[in-house]
C-alpha cells in the first residue's frame, strides 16, 4: 500500500527531507496554513532552522454546501475566486459578498489569536515556503501564494507531503516552486493519507508558534 503518515508531525519531518537544499537560505520563512498546515509546518522549519510562523488563509465554501470552496481570502487582502464553481452553480454575487465578509471577519479573528502583540508579518525579500498537510482543490494554497507576493515576498515556494498531481501542476504556475514528494494518481482525500487527521485546535497552533 502507498506511503500514510502516522500525522502531521511525521508527513512534516518527510517533506523536510525534500527541502534541505533550502537550509541555506538566510531569507528563509516557513509559514504554516492554520490549522492543519502549522504542525506541518512546525516540523519542516525545526528541521530546517527557519523562522516559523502562520499565514491566514479562509476557504470561501459555497452556503449549503461548505466543502466545495467557490474561492478563498487570505492576508494582504487577497480574494481568489473560482469561477468555474460561481458560473456552474450560478452563485449571485450577493451570496459571494456575504461569505466573504463572514470570512473575513473569522480571519481577523485568527490574526488576532495567533499573533497576539507580534509585529505583522514582514516578507519583503523573503523565500517563503507556504506548508499545508496536503492539497486537494487548491483554492486555499492558492489565495495564499498570491497573499505573499502582495506582501512582498521574494520567492514564493508551496511545500506540502501530498497533493492531488494536477492540482500542483496548476500552483507551480502561479508560485516559483511546488514541492510535492507524494502525488497519487487518486488523492481521494487529504486525510485519507494520514493514520491520524484529528482536527487541530486554535490553543495548539499558538502553541507551536510559542504563543
Amino acid at each position: 500500500m502507498a506511503r500514510r503518515f502516522t500525522d502531521r508531525a511525521a508527513a512534516g519531518s518527510f517533506l523536510a527531507d525534500h527541502l534541505t537544499d533550502l537550509a541555506s537560505d538566510e531569507d528563509l520563512l516557513v509559514l504554516g496554513l492554520p490549522r492543519g498546515g502549522v504542525p506541518v509546518a512546525a516540523a519542516v522549519a525545526a528541521s530546517l532552522d527557519a523562522p516559523l510562523d502562520v499565514f491566514l488563509v479562509r476557504k470561501l465554501g459555497v452556503p449549503g454546501r461548505e466543502e466545495l470552496a467557490m474561492g478563498a481570502i487570505a492576508s494582504g487582502g487577497v480574494l481568489v475566486v473560482n469561477d468555474e464553481v460561481i458560473r456552474g452553480l450560478g452563485i449571485p454575487r450577493t451570496m459571494l459578498d456575504a461569505v466573504v465578509a463572514r470570512e473575513h471577519k473569522e480571519l481577523a479573528r485568527r490574526e488576532h489569536l495567533y499573533r497576539g502583540a507580534r509585529p505583522a508579518l514582514d516578507l519583503a525579500t523573503k523565500t517563503v515556503v507556504l506548508v499545508d498537510d496536503g492539497l486537494a482543490t487548491g483554492s486555499t494554497m492558492r489565495a495564499a501564494v498570491e497573499g505573499a507576493k502582495t506582501l512582498g515576498a521574494g520567492k514564493t515556494i508551496v511545500a506540502v507531503p501530498v497533493g492531488a498531481p494536477s492540482t500542483c501542476a496548476d500552483l507551480a504556475e502561479v508560485c516559483d516552486k511546488v514541492i510535492c514528494p507524494l502525488q497519487p494518481e487518486r488523492l481521494i482525500a487529504v486525510g485519507f493519507w494520514y493514520r491520524d487527521f484529528s482536527q487541530v485546535s486554535d490553543d495548539e497552533v499558538r502553541g507551536f508558534l510559542g504563543g
